[in-house]
């Protein structure tokens, strides 16, 4: 395959950013879309050139790490996907590929497709957890969980907090990916201790950072990798007004 890239290069969070075009051929259809930033990267350090920085880990999608703009979508054309699992065979030979990074405030850019990603562990500490006595596990049956309740919390748990749901909204908002971790706890017993408390104050620090609200525009479960239901922001809200108003928190 050849294909020609539009890269976003920015030196650092201040300075100003612009797209650096690259001709790449050679490109096997077999590669992931990573392997390829690789392979471009192996030619421009050969060339003398400074490589474009990008974030990885796990290339499992497991970490959430991979997160880049790809032809105006989070994580690109693949559905439930993240960077790392994207193959090139999904693009069609000599088609320009635009990559950029998570355009949201709360993220800026650190170096060309870097961005800072912290306000999400601030939302995190902020409740994102819940106060439990460790050690041994406890009896299976000690504690009894309704299934539903169960596989709804795993499926919520399942978030990687990569921020496309954020970088997909048009607000801005990081309220699917803040739901999906009060679904998470509020779900199961270990949780609904603290459930008023966290609710208030993971929203409180997501409008702290800047993030927007939600609109319902359904953009943010269409591109997050792991299918997280927007159903969990109806849930967040029911958690959110039962906390203020000092309702009994019965989840029905």
């Amino acid at each position: 395959m050849n294909i020609i890239l539009k890269i976003w290069r920015q030196k650092n969070a201040k300075a100003k950013g612009k797209f650096v075009k690259y001709t790449l051929d050679d490109v096997s259809p077999e590669m992931s879309f990573l392997e390829m930033l690789d392979f471009l990267n192996t030619k421009l350090i050969e060339q003398g050139d400074d490589p474009v920085a990008f974030e990885h880990d796990c290339r499992e999608g497991i970490c959430g790490c991979c997160s880049l703009y790809i032809n105006g979508r989070p994580h690109g054309p693949g559905k439930k996907t993240t960077t790392c699992e994207l193959h090139m065979r999904l693009f069609k030979d000599g088609k320009t590929i635009v990559v950029e990074p998570w355009r949201a405030k709360p993220f800026p850019v650190i170096k060309d497709l870097i961005v800072d990603r912290s306000a999400f562990d601030k939302i995190i500490t902020a409740g994102g957890f819940i106060s439990t006595d460790t050690g041994s596990a406890p009896e299976a049956n000690s504690i009894l969980v309704n299934k539903k309740h169960a596989d709804d919390a795993f499926d919520s748990a399942s978030c990687i907090g990569c921020g496309a749901c954020v970088a997909a909204c048009k607000n801005a908002s990081a309220m699917l990916f803040i739901s999906s971790r009060v679904s998470q706890f509020v779900l199961l017993p270990q949780g609904k201790i603290e459930a008023a408390k966290r609710v208030q104050d993971m929203v409180a620090k997501m409008d702290e950072l800047g993030f927007g609200n939600c609109t319902n525009t359904y953009a943010c479960e269409a591109e997050c990798p792991k299918g997280i239901s927007i159903s969990n922001i109806a849930r967040m809200n029911r958690e959110f007004l039962k906390a203020k108003v000092g309702a009994p928190k019965d989840l029905g």
